[in-house]
This record gives C-alpha cells, structure tokens and sequence, in this order.
C-alpha cells in the first residue's frame, strides 16, 4: 500500500458520501433523525458515527484532534453534517499530503472498545477509515429506501467508470 493508493481510497470515500449527501440533504429534520432500524437507528445516528470513527482514526494517527466522540443530538440538521465532515475530509487530506509511503509502517498504539491497547500500521488503521465508510453507507441507503428515496449506486466501479470518463 502506497500513500497514493490510500488518497485514491478516500477520494472515492468522499466522491461516495456526497452521492449519498445528494439524498439526505432532501430530508425534514425529522426524517434525517427518525428512528428506523439499522446498528445505530437513524440516518442521522449512522452518519454522525461514520464521521466521528473517520476522524477518531485521524486523531489515534497523528491528524487533527477530534476530542470525545461526536454526539447525534448535536447534528440536528444534515448542513450541520456536511459542514463538519467537508472540514474532516480537508483535515484528512492534509494528513495524508504530509505522509511518505515509508511513514505507513510506523506501529500506532490505540485503545478501542475497552482498555485493550492494541498496535497496527498506520497505513492499515487509514485504509480501515476509509472503508469503514462503505457497510454503513450501505445502511444508510436502506434506510432511504425504507422512507421512499432511491439513493444513486455509489459503488467504487461507478467511482472508476465517472473517474475514467473525465
């Protein structure tokens, strides 16, 4: 794994997040928190911890501090969500233009879920933020479904095939 390839995995991270964005931006405050089904509950719950996982690996890495996990209550409209996540995302790529593929092996010590510290490469705690995104983007689009959107496929070979036609 190379520093281009992980900016390549989060460009189609964010090209990903703002197709869906498209969608939830057209929801009432009460659709974005309403309580469905799915892990977390809600459109709003799920987004607000892909964001929060997203820039807690950013934090344990090295990046910018993101302090407790963010809480839902404090995203009550889907702006609020897309403000913060585009500064994540230009906090993320700043990161990342200061790495050399040579800084992806360095061990990064963390504790998740527990007080177990655990250790990993910086390269594989990146490459799982980036794609921690994809299983709950894909919750999300369920749960736009289930309230009558049709969220467009946000799949990386759809990424690829716009990517190539530019």
């Amino acid at each position: 794994m190379t520093v281009d390839d992980l900016e390549n995995l989060f460009d189609y991270n964010y090209w990903a997040n703002r197709k869906l964005f498209e969608v939830i931006l057209q929801l009432t405050p009460e659709q974005f928190a309403q309580s469905l089904s799915g892990n977390h509950g809600s459109i709003r719950n799920t987004m607000v911890h892909v964001l929060s996982a997203e820039w807690g690996w950013l934090d344990r890495c090295g990046g910018s501090k993101r302090g407790d996990p963010l809480e839902p209550n404090n995203f009550p409209t889907v702006v609020r969500l897309v403000e913060t996540w585009k500064q994540v995302e230009g906090n993320m790529r700043s990161f990342l233009s200061t790495l050399k593929d040579d800084d992806l092996a360095r061990i990064v010590e963390f504790v998740i879920g527990g007080n177990q510290r655990r250790s990993m490469p910086l390269g594989e705690l990146l490459q799982h933020a980036a794609n921690h995104g994809v299983h709950h983007r894909g919750q999300v689009s369920l749960l736009l479904r289930l309230i009558g959107y049709n969220p467009e496929n946000f799949d990386i070979l759809i990424y690829y095939a716009e990517k190539q036609a530019q």
